[in-house]
């Protein structure tokens, strides 16, 4: 199995466009240590040539065109990207279908809350029904049920709610529902290999304990350092937790759940801005890399053939 982080920051990216917090202005400026990033997306693939696409960020385009095996060119008009699974209906993960409007209908794996918010408060789906045309093949979490995406063959899939928030524009921003944000399971049904990728983490639920233990590598929510990290920059009123993101410092932090589990080799993915472990010479970076934890890059590349 191979998976391709195609973008590794959250919503807006690294630099943000409009923010002179000191990450994003020191890494202009080239003052501070650390790497761009477009929004938060990955593509896995049992043979290197057709993929399923997780979730599709607005900076789409630009991660096609930096990753090739997503354009293989077997035809006049082609595309190695199989099918969508969408984890969210969060702005960041959804914009990007759009992109994709010129091509055949698009097969798209997603919960029912997730289809109902990409029909009425974002209405992605009914957009798209004007061009492209969505498909939509329904996820269910309760209980989790495996899935396959018959142009990819080798891999299946097991969809796994988690505690998290509704975007601004759902009816159910303050009454989050079991399917609003989903982890998901990634399994090579070959080698037994196990990915678990959730970028949206917002607690520790006694459900996820065999996802966490049993994985051979995480790729989970690494948004915030701290809990109250935006309200201290005077950039929000809201805390991590209260938006769905668990923060990686502090007592029932990721860092101290991830410390419980022996087996996964750990990443974080889907990092804000405004996180210090972005700048590889800060100490909280340094904390990350004792604690045994990485930090996902646009381009970073995972072959679980190529793990022991």
């Amino acid at each position: 199995m191979k998976l391709l982080v195609l973008g590794s920051a959250a919503g807006g990216g690294f630099p943000q466009w409009n923010c002179n917090c000191r990450n994003c202005d020191g890494v202009r400026r080239g003052s501070v240590r650390a790497q761009p990033r477009t929004q938060s997306s990955i593509a896995v693939s049992s043979n290197g040539s057709d993929w399923v696409l997780f979730n599709a960020s607005p900076d789409l385009l630009s991660q096609i065109r930096a990753n090739p095996c997503l354009q293989p060119g077997r035809a006049q008009r082609d595309t190695g990207i199989a099918g969508v699974v969408l984890i969210d209906a969060q702005v960041d993960h959804t914009t990007g279908l759009f992109m994709l409007r010129e091509g055949k209908p698009l097969d798209v794996w997603c919960t029912a809350q997730v289809h109902e918010d990409l029909s009425t408060g974002n209405p992605v789906f009914n957009v798209l029904s004007h061009f492209c045309t969505v498909r939509w093949q329904a996820l269910q979490v309760e209980p989790p049920t495996p899935f396959t995406v018959p142009a990819v063959s080798g891999l299946r899939f097991t969809p796994v709610p988690l505690v998290s928030k509704a975007p601004p524009y759902s009816l159910y921003r303050q009454q989050s529902r079991p399917g609003d944000n989903i982890g998901v399971l990634i399994e090579d049904t070959a080698s037994g290999k196990r990915i678990f990728y959730a970028p949206g983490f917002g607690a520790m639920e006694p459900h996820l304990e065999p996802y966490l233990a049993d994985a051979d590598w995480v790729l989970l929510d690494g948004t915030f350092w701290t809990d109250d990290e935006m309200i201290r920059l005077g950039l929000s009123t809201h805390t991590a937790r209260a938006i769905g993101h668990l923060p990686q410092s502090g007592p029932g932090g990721m860092l101290a759940l991830l410390a419980r589990f022996d087996k996964p080799r750990k990443v974080l993915i889907h990092i804000n801005n405004t996180n210090p472990i972005l700048d590889e010479d800060s100490l909280e970076h340094a904390a990350l890399k004792r604690a045994g934890v990485e930090l996902a890059w646009d381009g970073m590349r995972i072959d679980t053939g190529d793990q022991p």
